[in-house]
């Protein structure tokens, strides 16, 4: 008997979009529960399922497992489909990497500092703050320096192989692009914009696409 997969997380929350990434990629049937870590009355349900309150949450069968690495790790190994885990040493090393920096280094700037006032801020009618972008902007180079380094070495990020690192990465850059400042910016890193250009194309990208809130 096969067991339901939910994936309960905020439709713009990048980490759910992740998720939901790697789910696409893996070909897992999944539903959706529409959690808003930001609303007054998260229910207990899910603050049983994730004690922080957070976002997102995956759901198969009985199990709950919080935390987006956890999340992409157990659909990659749970579930058929391509392995988005490289079995070399020093691959699986960058991925891992690549997904550190993602999570340390990279969302508060490109996504809560840059994207967030320049996009997402305006388009729910709330006021955004230039400090804060270029703040943004100023602390997003060096991890697309670091980031366009790894992508030099050519094991992963090379636009043809996919794995997680590419699953975690992706659903960030496609917000910080979407503030001017954030594509310029990458445009000054070759081989990390080549690797955007073919990932952007994926169809797992595209059928995760949030869409931004109207106000």
């Amino acid at each position: 008997m096969e067991h339901s997969v939910i994936l309960r997380g905020y439709r713009y929350s990048v980490y759910n979009r992740i998720a939901r990434v790697v789910l696409h990629e893996k070909g897992v049937a999944y539903e959706t529960d529409e959690i808003d870590p930001f609303a007054p009355d998260v229910s207990e349900d899910y603050l049983k399922r994730h004690p922080f309150g957070r976002v997102p949450v995956l759901s198969h069968g009985e199990f709950d497992v919080f935390e987006t690495s956890a999340i992409s790790r157990y659909v990659n190994a749970a579930f058929g489909g391509p392995e988005l885990m490289p079995a070399k040493a020093k691959t699986l090393a960058r991925v891992t990497q690549v997904v550190s920096i993602v999570d340390s280094y990279g969302y508060r700037p490109m996504v809560r500092q840059v994207f967030a006032h320049r996009v997402f801020r305006p388009a729910a009618g709330e006021w955004a703050d230039e400090a804060e972008i270029r703040a943004g902007i100023d602390a997003s180079h060096v991890v697309l320096s670091a980031l366009n380094s790894i992508a030099k070495e050519g094991g992963i990020l090379d636009g043809q192989s996919f794995t997680l690192a590419d699953c975690h990465l992706a659903p960030m850059i496609a917000y910080f692009v979407q503030a001017r400042e954030g594509a310029n910016a990458l445009k000054a890193y070759s081989k990390l914009a080549d690797w955007w250009a073919a990932v952007s194309q994926r169809e797992s990208l595209h059928a995760t696409e949030p869409g931004l809130p109207s106000n």
